[in-house]
């Protein structure tokens, strides 16, 4: 069942990356990063159909990427190499959602994001400039963020040159949609929030928190760097909703208490996700 999952996955967050492609992106020339990228740029120079540009890209990467890089990256992100370019050659007669290049810029890139969020919970990838950004990386040794950067960044250029630098900053403002929007399918919608509180009255604190809000306190043993006295620190993690609550269950019982609270993207066990 999971495997089926898995290709649910990737075949669904594929076609919604097509289906974005095809009515938010090319009409507005938003060439946001990517084989997607190219494709809109050479349908605008030499009219080429961007179904047969990603096919033409993708399957020599992923070839490559098998033979450079192994064989990690099995058929779920072959079948995604594959039914992306498919899927945009069934929609490319579909109208245009938008002849706004600012809100196809915005809206391609939560469409791309949510697409590519959802082909990673399927532990696969599209291919395309990602390979490209792994065999760079494991030849030349820059990271591959850097990598990944350079190869959008000079397909952003080429928009620039091709298009106008209006064109050019529309992409970036996709690009940066898109990694958000990633983002957030991967973390999820919840926030929760983790405080590490140093009180002289840890064992009130400790109840309340076990008791009074019904979330789970660990004791971390710390000594303090001025007194070099022995100063435990209670960590808890709750979530948005009960972060009130603990500050002013805090507040009442030490005023004086030291508190830091900072955000907690992802929280997996017991009260909170399952891993």
């Amino acid at each position: 069942m999971q495997v089926a999952m898995d290709y649910i996955f990737v075949i669904i967050g594929a076609a919604i990356i097509a289906v974005s492609f095809n009515v938010f992106l090319l009409p507005n020339q938003v060439a946001s990063g990517g084989v997607s990228g190219i494709s809109t740029i050479l349908k605008s120079v030499l009219g080429w159909e961007p179904a047969y540009v990603q096919w033409a890209f993708n399957i020599p990467l992923f070839i490559a990427g098998v033979v450079l890089l192994g064989k990690q990256f099995g058929a779920k992100t072959l079948v995604g190499t594959i039914f992306l370019p498919f899927v945009v050659f069934l929609t490319k007669d579909v109208e245009p959602w938008t002849n706004d290049a600012l809100l196809g810029s915005l809206f391609g890139g939560i469409g791309v994001g949510l697409g590519l969020g959802i082909v990673f919970r399927g532990n696969a990838s599209t291919g395309g400039t990602d390979l490209a950004a792994q065999i760079i990386n494991k030849y030349t040794g820059f990271t591959l963020g850097r990598c990944v950067v350079m190869i959008d960044g000079l397909i952003v250029l080429a928009a620039a040159i091709v298009f106008d630098i209006e064109r050019a900053l529309y992409a970036l403002i996709g690009l940066y949609v898109t990694s958000k929007t990633i983002d957030l399918i991967q973390i999820g919608f919840g926030r929760s929030k983790m405080a590490m509180i140093i009180t002289e009255k840890q064992e009130e604190v400790r109840y309340g928190i076990l008791h009074k809000i019904d979330r789970g306190v660990t004791k971390l043993s710390a000594y303090g760097g001025f007194t070099e006295h022995e100063r435990p620190v209670l960590m808890c993690v709750v979530d948005q909703s009960e972060f009130t609550k603990l500050k002013q269950l805090v507040k009442t019982i030490d005023p004086s208490a030291f508190v830091v609270v900072m955000d907690a993207a992802e929280v997996l066990g017991e009260g909170f996700k399952r891993a």
